[in-house]
């Protein structure tokens, strides 16, 4: 769970080379520290490593590439490794200090079980296919690094599920769920209307004189499927695209376009895009159960994040500005990539070379 408490973060794009070594530097938080040679080790695997590359992007969707160095990485790989690193610690402190919990061996079995569920999901989400297993990309860590992840997840699942406004991750919490948001989970047939900015005026009247989703979409539409009235497809809770369908259509009466179009590049050319549901239909728990647990993942997820930003808010935190920088960003405290500067301020080579030494005395 504390992957799921730590997605989307945001850093910059670069390259970073690293030659430092021994254990010094690195990352501490409260005095407890990740010593430069092991970290660096772990961005080696992860960069290194295609399928733990694969199931470590699912999880925070960030550049982990090799940069120009045998120990280096991305800067933007770098600072996120090292800020989930930070997060894992703050959490793993808290609760182990604060709430004395320790996880026993069971505990850490299912949290291993655990992590490489969140991992297998979450590359499915975002349509990745990963070499291997999620099982088989846990082995590729160094062990330090692996024993360390699974006590985060260990550590995670625990506060989470003292969270008051936590709902469980059972089949019978879901159905429950379910039953309560059922229109949430509806099979949604959608057609849409690709429209150039300068008929929108046009089409919003059309609209407003009452036109069918049909009629419109063949009069105004540049996509092809105009021709069958603007039907695109329809999509179920199983479909990997239809978390992003239903926040298009979210409050949509039935057959009516969105009044406030999105705008898409197509091919080269900016277009108003339109949506409109014309068909909706009750989906069994069965079939959505997936899409119910990601909900409540991502309900869960919202949750600890306020508690895991109050923790990195008050711990008393150290990065190595070898692997970023700690700083206030919108989501809460994070590690950032140091930005690089913009190439104008820059002397190049050849005026560089004609510089003469400042006369120093």
């Amino acid at each position: 769970m504390r992957r799921v408490v730590t997605f989307f973060v945001v850093a910059l794009v670069g390259a970073m080379i690293y030659g430092l070594s021994g254990a010094s530097g690195g990352v501490a938080v409260n005095g407890s520290s990740v010593g430069t040679t092991t970290l660096l080790s772990e961005l080696s695997a992860i960069s290194h490593n295609g399928n733990l590359q694969c199931y470590v992007t699912a999880l925070d969707p960030t550049n982990y590439a090799p940069g120009a160095g045998g120990y280096s990485m991305k800067a933007s790989g770098a600072a996120a490794w090292a800020n989930l690193r930070v997060e894992g610690m703050a959490i793993n402190q808290y609760v182990t200090t604060t709430l004395h919990y320790h996880p026993d061996e069971a505990a850490l079995a299912s949290a291993r079980s655990s992590l490489e569920g969140e991992m297998t999901q979450q590359a499915a989400l975002r349509s990745l296919h990963c070499p291997s297993t999620s099982a088989q990309a846990l082995d590729a860590m160094p062990a330090e690094m692996r024993s360390s992840e699974i006590e985060y997840q260990a550590t995670s699942l625990y506060l989470v599920a003292r969270v008051k406004t936590t709902i469980p991750l059972t089949t019978a919490a879901m159905k429950i769920y379910y039953s309560d948001h059922r229109s949430q989970y509806d099979r949604l047939c959608v057609s849409i209307a690709l429209v150039v900015p300068g008929q929108t005026g046009a089409f919003a009247k059309s609209v407003a004189s009452g036109e069918s989703v049909a009629t419109l979409a063949r009069q105004y539409s540049k996509d092809p499927s105009a021709a069958a009235g603007g039907a695109y497809g329809c999509f179920a809770p199983t479909n990997s695209s239809y978390a992003a369908v239903r926040a298009d259509v979210n409050g949509l009466a039935l057959d009516t376009f969105d009044a406030k179009p999105q705008y898409v590049n197509a091919n080269g050319t900016v277009f108003a895009l339109y949506v409109a549901v014309t068909k909706r239909t009750v989906t069994p728990f069965a079939q959505a159960a997936p899409a119910v647990l990601s909900d409540l993942r991502n309900l869960n997820a919202a949750s600890a994040s306020v508690i895991k930003n109050t923790l990195l808010a008050r711990a008393a935190i150290n990065v190595d500005p070898a692997f970023g920088r700690w700083g206030l960003g919108s989501a809460g405290p994070q590690v950032f990539a140091p930005a690089l500067p913009p190439s104008g301020d820059v002397l190049g080579q050849a005026v560089l070379s004609t510089v003469g030494s400042p006369p120093y005395k």
